[in-house]
C-alpha cells in the first residue's frame, strides 16, 4: 500500500538522515535556557522541525525541551515518540561516528539506530499516510532530546503538550515489545583520604566519561606507592603476572613514583552486557588483588570483587531474579574518585515482576552486616513497562510486522528503556530486525538501508491502522 512510495523516497530519507546524524548531538550542559540539552541537541531538533515543514506538516518547538511535527484531524492523537540525542561516540570507529558514512549497504554513525534512524523511518511513513490517505486521527511524532540521559525532555512535554491516545516509540526492537524491565541505577562509596598514610593511594580515575548505561571501554587509574617500603618495579611486575592470569587487556606504565593502569574493554548497551567486555571491572579485580598483596585495606575494591567481579546478572549478590522478561542484568558504568569519595555507579535491569526495593534491600544488608565505611545511595529508577500481550496495540503492531516480515513472531520483552513506559497506552516497536545484532551504544553503530526502508514502510501501516 505505502510501499512505492517510501521506495521513491529512497535517496531522500538516506540523506537526511546523514544530515541528521552529523550532528553530534551528545548531551552537554548548558546555561542558555532555549537549549537546555546543549547546542548540538538544538540543533538537531531545528534540523527535523525544518523538515518537518519542508514535507508540509505541523511542527512546534516547545521551549527548546523536545518538539513535534504533526498531521491529521481529529479529537485523538497517535503519538510516536523517538529521541535525537545520542550517548557519546567513544573511540575505535572504522569510520568518522558523525559521518553518515555508507559501506556496504549500511549508514553508518552515532544514533544511525539509536535513534535517528527509526525517527527518519517514522516522519517518511507520515509522509506515506499524510499524501496517500485520509486518517480520523491526529498523528504526532515527537523528538525528545534527552532519553540517553535522565528524560528532561519527555517529563517537560508531559507537562506542557497533549498526551497521545496511543502510540509507539520506535526505539528496540521487532516484532514489538510488551514489556520492559524495571531500571535501577545507584551508587556505591566509601570516604577516601589522598593524604592518608597508605602505602598504595588511588589519585585519579579516568572512566572516559561512560554514561552509566553502556558498559566501559576504557578506564585509566593512577596509584602513588610508598617507595621506602613498595619496590615500583616488583610491583610493576605483580601487576602484570595478574593481568596476565586473568588474560585481561590492560596496560601498566610507570613514571618515578606514580603507576598508571589502563583497561581496555568492549562497550555496549547496559542492557547487553554480555555483548560487551566490561573494563572497570577488569580494572578493580587488578587493584583488589593487588591491594590484598600488599595489605592494603580497600573495602569498596573488596565488596566488588566478592559480590560482583565479572558476574553480570547478580547471581553472586542473590539477586538474579528471572521472569518471562528475562534475567536480572547488573552493569558497572563509573568508578569515580572526586570530593572525598571513592565510588562505583551500578545500572541494573530488573525483570517486571521483582520490586526494585527488594534489590536495594538486599544491597543495604550485605553492607550494614559487613562493611564499616561503605554506603548505598540511590541514584535513580525508571519503573517497568507491562502491556498485555493480548491487548489492542500489542497484537495489532505485532501483526503487521509478521506479515510484512512474512514470520509467526511473538512479541518480546527487553531490558532497554524507551518513552514508551511514559505513557500510558504505549509500546516499543523496532527497528532493530530480529535477529541482528543490536548496534546500540556500540561502536561502529548502523542501520541498513533495507532496514531503514522496511521501517518506514512497516510504520506506514501501523500509522493508518492504527
Amino acid at each position: 500500500m505505502f510501499d512505492e512510495f517510501i521506495n521513491d523516497k529512497k535517496d531522500e530519507m538516506i540523506e537526511n538522515l546523514q544530515k541528521l546524524i552529523q550532528i553530534p548531538s551528545v548531551y552537554e550542559e548548558s546555561k542558555n535556557p532555549k537549549m537546555p540539552f546543549g547546542e548540538n541537541a538544538n540543533k538537531a531538533l531545528e534540523y527535523m522541525l525544518e523538515l518537518g515543514k519542508k514535507l508540509g506538516f505541523r511542527t512546534k518547538n516547545i521551549d527548546g525541551y523536545c518538539g513535534y511535527i504533526e498531521f491529521g484531524e481529529g479529537e485523538e492523537l497517535l503519538g510516536i515518540i523517538g529521541h535525537l540525542d545520542v550517548v557519546p561516540a567513544g573511540e575505535g570507529w572504522a569510520n568518522p561516528p558523525f559521518s553518515g558514512t555508507i559501506v556496504d549497504n549500511k549508514i553508518y554513525g552515532r544514533g544511525a539506530i539509536d535513534d535517528k534512524g527509526p525517527v527518519m523511518a517514522s516522519l517518511y511513513a507520515m509522509k506515506a499516510v499524510k499524501d496517500t490517505c485520509k486518517v480520523n486521527k491526529r498523528v504526532r511524532l515527537i523528538l525528545g532530546l534527552n532519553e540517553e540521559n535522565d528524560w528532561k525532555c519527555i517529563e517537560y512535554y508531559k507537562k506542557h503538550e497533549e498526551i497521545p491516545t496511543i502510540g509507539f516509540s520506535p526505539d528496540a526492537d521487532f516484532p514489538c515489545i510488551y514489556a520492559e524491565k524495571s531500571i535501577l541505577t545507584a551508587a556505591i562509596s566509601m570516604p577516601y583520604n589522598l593524604e592518608s598514610n597508605k602505602n598504595i593511594i588511588i589519585t585519579n580515575i579516568d572512566f572516559n566519561n561512560n554514561p552509566n548505561n553502556v558498559v566501559p571501554k576504557k578506564c585509566i587509574v593512577r596509584i602513588k606507592i610508598n617507595r621506602e617500603k613498595i619496590n615500583i618495579n616488583n610491583l610493576i611486575e605483580e601487576l602484570n603476572e595478574i593481568i596476565g592470569k586473568y588474560e585481561f587487556n590492560i596496560e601498566v606504565n610507570s613514571n618515578s613514583d606514580t603507576i598508571e593502569i589502563i583497561s581496555n574493554g568492549i562497550e555496549s548497551h547496559a542492557a547487553h552486557p554480555d555483548l560487551g567486555v566490561n573494563a572497570i571491572s577488569r580494572l578493580m579485580i587488578v587493584l583488589d588483588e593487588i591491594y590484598k598483596k600488599y595489605e592494603e585495606e580497600n573495602e569498596l575494591l573488596e565488596f566488588f570483587t566478592k559480590y560482583i567481579g565479572l558476574d553480570y546478572n547478580g547471581n553472586i549478590l542473590k539477586i538474579n531474579n528471572e521472569d518471562e522478561t528475562g534475567n536480572l542484568t547488573l552493569n558497572v558504568g563509573r568508578f569515580i574518585l572526586e570530593n572525598g569519595m571513592l565510588s562505583i555507579n551500578m545500572n541494573l535491569r530488573i525483570p517486571v515482576r521483582t520490586k526494585i526495593e527488594d534489590v536495594e534491600e538486599q544491597f543495604k544488608n550485605i553492607i550494614a552486616n559487613n562493611y564499616k565505611t561503605l554506603k548505598y545511595k540511590r541514584i535513580d529508577i525508571e519503573n517497568s513497562l507491562y502491556v498485555d500481550k493480548d491487548s489492542y496495540l500489542v497484537k495489532t503492531l505485532c501483526k503487521i510486522f509478521n506479515e510484512e516480515n512474512k514470520t509467526n513472531l511473538e512479541p518480546i520483552a527487553i531490558g532497554g528503556a524507551t518513552y514508551a513506559r511514559a505513557f500510558k497506552n504505549c509500546i516499543s516497536f523496532g527497528a532493530n530486525m530480529p535477529g541482528a545484532k543490536d548496534m546500540c551504544h556500540q561502536t561502529n553503530e548502523f542501520i541498513s538501508i533495507d532496514n531503514l526502508l522496511f521501517a518506514a514502510k512497516v510504520y506506514a501501516k501501523a500509522i493508518y491502522e492504527l
